[in-house]
């Protein structure tokens, strides 16, 4: 069978990819926005989530399930690159490894968190909205927003646990984690909140560019991450 042949959909996953590879290495700065202090990574993290809305509202389940493995085995190979070349030997006039190490040093343990937090808030988040969409019957408006933001807040909080539990659990005391876990949360799904607009607007221009308004049928869709259907 023919695939159909999509204009943006190469697009849209090499901004996805490079918003993920990027996020670790951010993470290391914190800005000042207002009263708030946040890591660089949350304010580009969320913009994934918005991704994949329209990956999985446009295209379908399959399709996301593609793109978020390659955006995990992009992450991968960045790690391993980064942690190669960090310990080969510096070049004698070389003396900032210190400062490579901060910002693009390999620390298993983040790296496993950020990578499980990934994958488990992703894939929440498209498998919400794809059956979503089906129980609306693909219905646009109020429906199209509530299923946007309710697969977000399911998948954020997923992922936020998941980082923040596996990558600082013991680090610092109970009741710190659980308030920074909280407020990054609240942060990214404000952020969410705000661009939903904007999410809904690119998902129509989106469907009337590609020509696709795809709706998962239960006995088609394999909602298994590890399968290979695409």
């Amino acid at each position: 069978m023919t695939q159909p042949q999509f204009k943006l959909l190469n697009i849209i996953t090499g901004v996805f990819v490079t918003i993920l590879v990027l996020v670790p290495s951010i993470a290391s700065k914190f800005v000042a926005i207002g009263p708030f202090n946040l890591s660089g990574a949350t304010l580009f993290f969320p913009i994934t989530y918005v991704f994949n809305d329209l990956l999985t509202e446009v295209y379908g389940y399959a399709r996301s399930r593609q793109i978020i493995w390659t955006g995990l085995c992009c992450q991968v190979l960045a790690a391993a690159i980064y942690w190669l070349v960090g310990i080969c030997p510096a070049a004698p006039f070389w003396h900032n490894q210190a400062a490579f190490d901060t910002i693009l040093g390999f620390a298993p343990r983040i790296t496993i968190a950020s990578l499980s937090a990934y994958f488990c808030g992703e894939f929440a988040n498209s498998v919400i909205l794809s059956k979503m969409k089906y129980k609306q019957s693909g219905a646009t408006g109020f429906s199209l927003a509530w299923r946007f933001l309710l697969s977000t807040i399911v998948g954020e909080a997923i992922d936020s646990v998941i980082f923040l539990g596996v990558g600082f659990w013991g680090t610092m005391e109970n009741g710190d984690l659980l308030r920074t876990m909280l407020t990054i949360y609240v942060a990214k799904v404000i952020y969410e909140i705000l661009a939903l607009p904007l999410t809904i607007k690119l998902s129509s221009e989106l469907k009337r560019i590609e020509g696709v308004d795809k709706i998962d049928l239960p006995q088609d869709t394999h909602y298994n991450p590890f399968a290979m259907e695409f």
